[in-house]
């Protein structure tokens, strides 16, 4: 083995005026070198990253394999499985020697991960049947490969290093199924100046474009929240051995229930330590301020398990304040973990655990109110069993009294304000208290007092828990773009007497404004909204007048498309435990219902069979609980396109009063619609339910402000604003106004059309195709999709005044935009064909690649909501039913409206075709029309099939019923392949080149009749 004194030559040369990738990767060995990773120049292959490997596992385990049982160690533990790899990885194993003894290993040193060897190998290449690849630069702790780094020469998108890796991975038999690079655990990818890291997983959650959903990528930060990106710097602070050693081994969550590997982002990881540092200090309590939307219970999850095996620790209570989030906490612990918590059904429950030495029940997850009632002398339950002459479960919780237990709360500026807060400090003298909030409580938002040596103080959040260990504001959420900016629109209506600020409008004002507002709000239903009132009695009462006015909407325009309307506030609690439990947190409903509680009662049950009979559920007020639920699951569930999930079973708008305001995170929710007074903490927890990211057609969260608050939203910005001024806050927060974006459009058509004419051409949709060069096509792509992704912020706008709408339509008017959306989809489907057939075909030429190489294509931004299938179908058929001459939409314009949608690129072809066989005033019914695409596209399917068949010899019947099959199955079968070509009757050699000739012309028609959805086994044929 060579000595760790050997060091990586750089290969000698010319300087070169550029900085190549090997200069930034001799740089970067030296650097690893610097941090005493042990340069492998010997490992460069299969065999001597093999041969390694059994040396370092030989020693680790204290044994001596023979070559048989070596080889079948491999076999054993080598995986196309990144999950079982990565389990194996973190774990004790068990192998059978040869002589039938049981050997129990590790394949590094899992009790002190700082103890493992820390290599680093560069050039590697793996050949393997199908694979040549080669590996920049690994990382190899006790000879297993668990890091890859990528490098890309400066100025390169690391994006691009991104795709291809995704590319190799899904290479069939490539080095990541086939070999020890099974176990890679994460991969890092830079130009020097930017660097990224990622996990490794399995296909269904690696990959770069599927339904534009994108794999989580990290950018490196230190404890203030401050980039690291340069690849020295993030060496010196990510890559020091311990640190990259605890990174795989504490701060990487296993998610059982998804097979998936989740990386901690390293706001959360500082959190975890502050809270873990403090306990095994012992210094006192703490509260960490994270973001809503930055995921919080990962964070307390984490900080959990890693007292579980802190001996000095007793227990670990998780608190939450409400039922629905002890339920959705406990759901997402054990996804975490499988098994890792049990669900307390009641406060007997929650005692007999706290008093169990099971290792099981080590970590808990209750409410504070279970708490609370077995601390409480005089709850009904301790009553109960005193009664009932058993010890009351205060006294039984005696013998935890003097044990050191944590306490971690959960969104800490509710309900641990009150009496069960003191109650827990007193009954737990030696306790530690953490709390999460994503708002603390200051002294400007505090409404509660305390009283101290006859002295009022407001109540905060540091008066509660001492000190903050970690913050992450919403400031830096939107900087890392793990939340989304805010476009709040305060509603004005036409008039001499506005009113001011916090004063009601009319109920039927705001109806109007909303029904106006709401498809252009939420992009075409494409997401949805929450209205949120003053009082039940306002919820109520917009319900019934939602139906009232949509009524006589659609009586006066029967294209009128109704919103689906839900309601949800809290009966009154009366005897019902649960409910009690759900109105801890929600101070208006508790309040409205002590007042006429009968009335409540009779307009929610109306309000229940009218969601009943909507979405045939059978919902009760007795089991309230199930209803809540099921709303909060078709906000959630509101994926779009309607294909895959109806309108009919969507929710449009849901009216609340305190429900849904905290707490609750749907991606597919973008807007709120607010008619009640809100300040402080409460405006940003309400705020924050529209701002999850989901990807480019959600560019900001929406608000539509009817009580003219923008004093109360200055005031929380600036109060929640961390270390920025309110004005910089702002700045970050609020989207621009609509002038501002109107003059980035103007400047990106600008950008457009100077582009189109120094390539000699005029900005027109017509031009595209006349581009020379891929290069000059790569640039049409990234000048026009800024040009769209900024015309998209603007359609979300529901303040645009008839000036702003006529200077966007000016700038850019709606044929244009059509006819270059079209042209952007042909170009970037055969540049995005280019570019995976490039990857496929190794590196890249010397002086780093073309445009095209960098090119992120976002077909998402080029779908419209409005525009589906059924759409398309209806304007043909009265397209078909209107004279000649008389048509609204022209043959031209129906065919320009599809060519520019994402949603029909593999079908465009075929529908323009079947418009063309259309005529104007033929009368066709939308059914007829649907039925005569069917078979148009039968036929052309047929006949396309037939010409292949005839080319390659075989009957039509037979490739018919091979591609039905395929296509039926969605798998691609080899020996139904060799069956069909069984009767040519040829040679094994004249047999494969057939084959390959024949799959070079199915492979495209295949992928294309699958639209979309993978054929399993269909990739060893792209070409």
């Amino acid at each position: 083995m060579p000595s760790s004194k050997f060091t990586y030559a750089q290969q000698s040369g010319a300087p070169s005026p550029v900085v190549r990738e090997e200069q930034i990767e001799y740089g970067f060995i030296g650097k690893l070198q610097n941090l005493k990773y042990e340069y492998r120049a010997d490992i460069r292959d299969r065999a001597s990253l093999e041969r390694n490997f059994r040396e370092k596992f030989e020693a680790l385990n204290r044994v001596h394999l023979t070559d048989g049982e070596f080889a079948r160690l491999l076999d054993e533990i080598v995986t196309p499985d990144v999950f079982t790899a990565a389990r194996t990885l973190r774990e004790r194993n068990a192998f059978t020697r040869e002589d039938g003894t049981p050997l129990n290993y590790t394949l590094v040193n899992i009790k002190d991960w700082c103890k493992n060897t820390f290599e680093v190998v560069n050039q590697l290449r793996i050949n393997t049947d199908n694979s040549h690849h080669r590996y920049d630069v690994l990382i190899l702790i006790n000879g297993v490969p668990c890091v890859q780094i990528e490098l890309k020469t400066l100025g390169i998108n690391p994006r691009r290093a991104m795709e291809q890796i995704v590319d190799y991975k899904n290479d069939p038999g490539n080095g990541y199924t086939k070999t020890l690079l099974s176990f890679l655990q994460l991969f890092i990818v830079s130009n020097r100046d930017s660097t990224y890291y990622f996990a490794n997983n399995n296909a269904r959650h690696f990959a770069f474009n599927a339904d534009e959903r994108f794999l989580p990528i990290y950018q490196f930060a230190d404890e203030a929240n401050k980039k690291i990106t340069h690849l020295d710097s993030f060496a010196q602070t990510f890559l020091v051995k311990c640190t990259l050693g605890q990174t795989l081994s504490r701060y990487m969550v296993l998610v059982a229930s998804e097979q998936k590997l989740l990386m901690m982002r390293p706001y959360q990881v500082y959190a975890v330590k502050a809270i873990v540092d403090c306990i095994h200090q012992n210094c006192g309590n703490g509260y960490i301020w994270h973001t809503t939307g930055s995921g919080k219970t990962l964070t307390s999850f984490k900080a959990s398990t890693l007292l579980k095996d802190n001996p000095d620790i007793e227990k670990c209570l998780f608190v939450v304040d409400r039922k629905d989030l002890d339920r959705q906490t406990r759901e997402e612990f054990n996804r975490f973990q499988e098994g890792c918590v049990e669900e307390n059904t009641n406060t007997g429950a929650l005692v007999r655990r706290l008093l169990s030495s099971d290792y099981a029940d080590k970590v808990i997850v209750t409410t504070i109110q279970k708490l609370g009632l077995a601390l409480d002398e005089n709850s009904k339950r301790n009553k109960q069993q005193k009664t009932d002459g058993k010890a009351s479960y205060k006294e039984q919780l005696e013998p935890l009294r003097d044990k050191r237990i944590v306490f971690i709360f959960d969104e800490c500026h509710r309900s641990q304000f009150g009496e069960n807060h003191k109650a827990i400090k007193e009954f737990f003298p030696k306790a530690q208290l953490f709390g999460f909030t994503g708002t603390p409580i200051f002294e400007a938002n505090s409404s509660r007092t305390q009283i101290e040596d006859e002295q009022a103080s407001l109540k905060t959040t540091q008066d509660l828990f001492q000190k903050q260990l970690h913050a992450y504001t919403i400031t830096h959420a939107i900087e890392d773009a793990n939340v989304l900016r805010f476009h709040v629109d305060y509603f004005k209506p036409e008039g001499k007497n506005p009113p001011k600020p916090g004063e009601a409008l009319a109920k039927k004002a705001v109806i109007g404004a909303i029904l106006a507002k709401h498809d252009v709000a939420t992009a075409g239903r494409r997401f949805n909204a929450i209205l949120a009132t003053a009082s039940i009695y306002d919820a109520i009462e917009y319900h019934s007048l939602f139906a009232e006015l949509q009524k006589a909407k659609l009586l006066a325009d029967p294209d009128f498309a109704p919103l689906n309307i839900a309601c949800v506030f809290s009966p009154p609690a009366e005897s019902d435990a649960d409910v009690k439990q759900i109105q801890e947190d929600l101070p208006q409903e508790k309040e409205d219902n002590q007042v006429d509680p009968e009335g409540k009662k009779a307009a929610l049950k109306a309000i229940l069979a009218g969601y009943n009979a909507r979405y045939a559920t059978a919902h009760t007020i007795g089991e309230f609980d199930l209803y809540y639920q099921d709303v909060q699951k078709r906000i959630k569930d509101q994926q779009w396109p309607n294909a895959d999930y109806p309108h009919a079973q969507k929710i449009d708008i849901t009216i609340v009063v305190d429900m849904l305001l905290t707490g609750f995170d749907s991606k597919y929710l973008n807007t709120l619609y607010v008619d009640k007074n809100l300040k402080h903490h409460g405006l940003i927890q309400a705020f924050s339910r529209t701002n999850r990211v989901l990807n480019g057609t959600k560019p900001y969260g929406n608000i539509l402000d009817f009580r003219q608050q923008q004093g109360a939203v200055d005031t929380a910005i600036a109060l929640f604003s961390g270390e920025k001024t309110g004005e910089q806050a702002r700045e970050i927060w609020l989207v621009d106004k609509a002038p501002a974006v109107i003059q980035k459009l103007d400047t990106a058509v600008q950008e457009l059309a100077d582009f189109m004419q120094s390539q000699g051409l005029a900005c027109a949709p017509e031009s595209v195709p006349n581009l020379k060069g891929d290069d000059a096509r790569a640039t049409f792509i990234k000048r026009f999709k800024e040009v769209q992704r900024l015309k998209i912020q603007l359609d979300q706008y529901t303040d645009l005044t008839q000036d702003n709408a006529a200077a966007i339509e000016r700038i850019l008017p709606a044929e244009n935009l059509l006819g270059f959306r079209g042209a952007y989809l042909e170009t970037a489907q055969r540049l995005k064909q280019q570019q995976a057939q490039q990857g496929k075909g190794g590196q890249e030429a010397d002086g780093g690649a073309a445009d095209v190489d960098q090119l992120d294509f976002e077909f998402v931004l080029f779908a419209s909501a409005v525009i589906d299938y059924d759409y398309i179908m209806g304007l043909m058929s009265r397209f078909s039913q209107q004279a000649p001459g008389k048509q609204k939409m022209s043959r031209e314009q129906l065919i320009g409206l599809i060519q520019a949608d994402a949603k029909f690129m593999n079908e465009r072809d075929d529908i323009a075709a079947y418009i063309n066989t259309l005529k104007a005033g033929e009368g066709l019914s939308e059914t007829a029309i649907r039925d005569g695409y069917t078979r148009f596209k039968k036929e052309k399917d047929s006949v396309e099939l037939a010409t292949i068949a005839a080319k390659h010899h075989l009957p039509a019947a037979a490739l018919q019923a091979f591609v039905d099959g395929i296509l039926q199955r969605m798998i691609f079968d080899g020996e139904q392949l060799s069956d069909l070509m069984a009767p040519l009757e040829l040679g094994w050699k004249a047999r494969a080149q057939a084959e390959l000739a024949l799959m070079a012309e199915l492979h495209p028609l295949l992928t294309k009749r699958a639209q979309g959805r993978d054929i399993s086994g269909l990739s060893a044929y792209e070409q």
